[in-house]
């Protein structure tokens, strides 16, 4: 049955019937490799976020372009900086050396702290050439649906078997069935020839119920930070259209800096490390990008919480 699943399924007492198997598809087609429910939740989280943004700057009676050309520049700056951040903080040797390798995106390897380095550095831009009213004012409105697309795409990493934590004995956890099984083994446990048809069988014949026994049981990390990001969503939404925060310029870049990574540096101590490197480190690398973007929004935050007070968004003045 191989030692990738024997040796993590050693010596845990557990009550099985509590734990969720966990073997949905990654493809919303079975046996198509595209296209996939990671991908869906990437675009219903742009789609729902750029929805978000027109009420916001709708309410502010900012122009109309503003929208799509926030947009744009989200789009592009996110996608790209989360996959050269995935390429140089985590396997950077590897890619460096094999430089193709990083155009292949749709084998995965995003990295959240690059995308937002890469989203801070297109707002430079965006801001200089169309908006002109400052990098926090713009960055004030695009955390808020960005919260709301991390919800989502961490949902796509739950539905995609990856990023998951460590083993537990609580009775949250979840059996991985396509991380802790390889597409091979599936395939030599079951006679089958396509991997998607041996998951199934794993998953649906009950003769194997004893691979489901020897699958450890682990912290749904992706499913924990998913539910962090919609509160979050749902607490910058309230600061938006309850109080003066979006007139506190950098309040609530602030507030979801401090949020949305101190919940990701607190959730990565139950979470398996993402690669080798890590393994000796007493902080993984994701800890380590998160604390300068944490201590920021503590400045930005505490600079401006006296002011905070109840109110409604006001039309913007423009510049």
């Amino acid at each position: 049955m191989g030692p990738r699943i024997t040796n993590l399924a050693s010596n845990l007492e557990r009550v099985d019937l509590l734990f969720i198997n966990w073997d949905m598809n990654p493809s919303v087609i079975p046996s198509w490799n595209m296209p996939r429910w990671y991908g869906i939740m990437w675009a219903l989280g742009f789609y729902l976020g750029y929805e978000v943004l027109k009420r916001m700057y709708r309410a502010e009676k900012t122009p109309e372009k503003w929208t799509d050309q926030s947009f744009i520049y989200v789009l592009v700056a996110g996608i790209l900086g989360a996959r050269l951040g995935h390429c140089l903080f985590y396997q950077p040797d590897y890619y460096l050396a094999n430089p193709i390798e990083i155009l292949k995106i749709w084998e995965g390897g995003l990295a959240s702290h690059g995308g937002a380095f890469a989203i801070i550095l297109a707002v430079y831009f965006l801001n200089k050439k169309h908006i002109h009213q400052g990098m926090l004012w713009i960055l004030d409105h695009l955390v808020v649906p960005t919260a709301l697309a991390g919800g989502l795409i961490r949902l796509g990493n739950l539905f995609n078997h990856e990023i998951v934590g460590n083993i537990t004995t609580s009775p949250f956890g979840f059996k991985f069935l396509r991380n802790d099984i390889s597409p091979e083994q599936a395939m030599q446990l079951t006679g089958k020839l396509n991997s998607d048809e041996a998951y199934s069988e794993i998953a649906s014949n009950p003769s194997f119920a004893a691979i489901w026994e020897q699958i450890p049981a682990r912290h749904p990390a992706q499913l924990y930070e998913a539910i962090c990001y919609f509160l979050i969503f749902g607490l910058l939404m309230y600061l938006f259209w309850k109080t003066n925060a979006s007139r506190l310029k950098g309040f609530l870049t602030g507030v979801f800096f401090i949020t949305i990574f101190g919940s990701r540096f607190l959730v990565e101590f139950i979470k398996e490390d993402q690669v080798a490197f890590e393994g000796g480190m007493p902080i993984n690398m994701g800890q380590i990008l998160s604390i300068p973007l944490v201590l920021f929004g503590i400045y930005l935050v505490f600079r401006n919480i006296r002011s905070l007070s109840k109110s409604k968004p006001e039309p913007l003045v423009l510049k």
